[in-house]
């Protein structure tokens, strides 16, 4: 064999080396389709290598998936521990209460179905390691509290804002919130846990289902059992006595089969609110991780001179009113052309209107206020405090301006409620002011849940019974009354309709009697007003040859 024989040998074998490395590193041997798709990449493979662009990327123009804001990934709750036991028969408990209860109309069922509701609660966080801290007894008492007054009071305003108060509290407890976001904003946490709640209550059905069938199925039959025999022998004892039936149908619920797709309804609401209020409990929103920056700060110059000038402003008015209140209406009516009604019932909307935006101009302000130092802080805490001061001025002689317009022309439902909203502004400001002095970390929770007892404050003093009570006062002074406008009011103006002289009490008592309704309505959805309206008209029964025509028509409503 020759020199260039054996060259081209070693050659060769080199070339079979490499070729069987290759084949190797790819993860086999090729075969002789593999060795031609080999030799037909090479030229790409070699354009590439001198620079040639690369292929087109076709996933560009696909959509691409935006990321969510970062408060909102902030604010997520962690995954909620497994559903136990104890808050799936609660959470069943509250469902079967809504749909018996519910369904005659609101009394006190919402309070029986909210105690089950919120041992589920309980148990999820329980089971979630959170313990209650002392703000969350009071957002739990106090939503509780708010409950009571369906129970008591037959009036609908006082009644529709306490179970909305009742719900937002029931809220802030289950997530705990502090901070101004989560105050506004955990109210709302509640709707976010309707979807949540439901899968994780389905996941916890289905997980015990399948292990605890021996566990669950005894007490499937005994309840059964116990509901045999209850309407066996409750049957057998209604139909011996008819006290003891008339006891009977008073105490359990009328539920006939016409019924039925409505309180498959009022389950369905029972269960999936409950399932909600126990995730929430369990993995709740954290909404406190919502941080709102501060506004550039300005300089102490740009910054009080226009506070300072509308501090003036509102001392010139208190001056006046003053001046006013020691000299006298009758020289500032004679000069303003005005009456009597109209100065008070003016000068009202327009304070309320005032302490309102004083309360926003507050909140810019303490965005904007200069922060180098203890100087500039010691003029924010002057300049706002003198403001907060002469606000509460202003919110006084607004009460007054309804008080007067009330002793001309009476008190209806509009003036109570603005009277009270105008009385609530007034102690948020007085919060504010404290807060200014030794600091607010409290002021949020403060400022919630004085709005929750002004609802519940309003609820229990009923603004019916207040019309009625200032007006029957007004009419023993004046002889003056209105009497076609108490035909609106509800069963809690009765007791005090009561005392009116024939025949204006058959007349003032006339519509609440028609308000009034079926009186076989059920215990638990019937108010204690409407009970004790029912009790006043049977003890002296309104005469109905009663001429009610011409009586007057003293309010100047609204």
């Amino acid at each position: 064999m020759t020199d260039s024989d054996r060259t081209r040998k070693s050659d060769g074998e080199r070339g079979q080396e490499r070729e069987r490395a290759d084949s190797q590193g790819q993860g086999g041997a090729r075969g002789p389709g593999d060795t031609a798709r080999l030799s037909s990449a090479g030229p790409v493979l070699t354009e590439r290598r001198q620079g040639a662009p690369p292929p087109p990327d076709w996933q560009q123009w696909q959509p691409r998936r935006t990321e969510p804001p970062l408060w909102l990934t902030e604010i997520q709750p962690r995954a909620a521990a497994p559903i136990r036991v104890a808050t799936l028969w609660s959470v069943l408990a509250s469902a079967v209460l809504s749909a018996l209860l519910l369904g005659a109309g609101l009394g006190l069922n919402l309070l029986i179905v909210a105690v089950p509701a919120a041992l589920a609660a309980c148990f999820a966080a329980r089971a979630a390691g959170r313990r209650p801290r002392p703000w969350t007894l009071v957002w739990a008492l106090g939503g509780i509290a708010l409950l009571a007054v369906p129970a008591l009071r037959d009036a609908g305003l006082p009644t529709f804002l306490a179970v909305v108060s009742a719900l937002a509290l029931g809220s802030l407890a289950l997530h705990g919130c502090r901070t101004w976001p989560g105050v506004v904003l955990g109210p709302l946490g509640l709707l976010g846990s309707v979807g949540p709640g439901t899968v994780w209550g389905w996941h916890g059905l289905r997980a015990r289902a399948g292990g605890s069938r021996d566990r669950v199925m005894p007490v499937v039959r005994a309840v059964a059992v116990a509901a045999a025999l209850l309407i066996v022998f409750g049957t057998l004892f209604a139909n011996a006595d008819a006290a003891f039936a008339d006891l009977l149908g008073q105490l359990s619920p009328d539920v006939s089969v016409g019924d039925g797709p409505w309180r498959f309804v009022l389950f369905v609401v029972g269960f999936v609110g409950a399932l909600a209020a126990a995730h929430t409990a369990a993995a709740p929103l954290r909404w406190d991780r919502i941080t709102v920056r501060p506004g550039r700060a300005r300089g102490r110059m740009e910054w009080a001179l226009p506070l300072i000038v509308l501090n003036l402003l509102f001392a010139a008015f208190i001056t006046i009113q003053l001046a006013v209140l020691f000299g006298g209406y009758d020289k500032i009516l004679r000069e303003t052309g005005l009456t009597y009604a109209e100065y008070a019932r003016q000068g009202f909307w327009q304070l309320l209107w005032a302490t309102l935006l004083v309360l926003v101009v507050i909140g810019l302000a303490r965005r904007w206020a200069p922060r180098s130092g203890a100087r500039d802080a010691t003029l924010v805490r002057a300049v706002l405090g003198v403001l907060c001061a002469l606000t509460l001025v202003v919110v006084a002689a607004a009460l007054r301006r309804m008080d007067l317009y009330v002793d001309a022309y009476g008190l209806t439902r509009l003036r109570v409620s603005v009277a009270a909203v105008e009385l609530w502004l007034g102690v948020v400001i007085v919060l504010i002011l404290v807060a200014g002095a030794i600091g607010g970390r409290w002021l949020p929770r403060a400022v919630a849940a004085s709005a929750g007892a002004a609802v519940l404050a309003f609820g229990l003093i009923s603004p019916d019974a207040l019309v009625a009570e200032r007006n029957v006062q007004r009419y023993e002074r004046s002889q003056k009354i209105d009497i076609d406008y108490f035909q609106d009011l509800s069963a809690d103006a009765a007791p005090a309709l009561d005392r009116l002289p024939e025949p204006l009490r058959s007349c003032a008592l006339a519509g609440i009697d028609r308000n009034l309704g079926d009186a076989s309505e059920p215990w638990y959805a019937t108010s204690w007003s409407e009970s004790r309206a029912r009790e006043i008209v049977a003890a002296r029964e309104i005469d109905p040859s009663s001429t009610c025509y011409g009586l007057g028509r003293e309010l100047d409503r609204p």
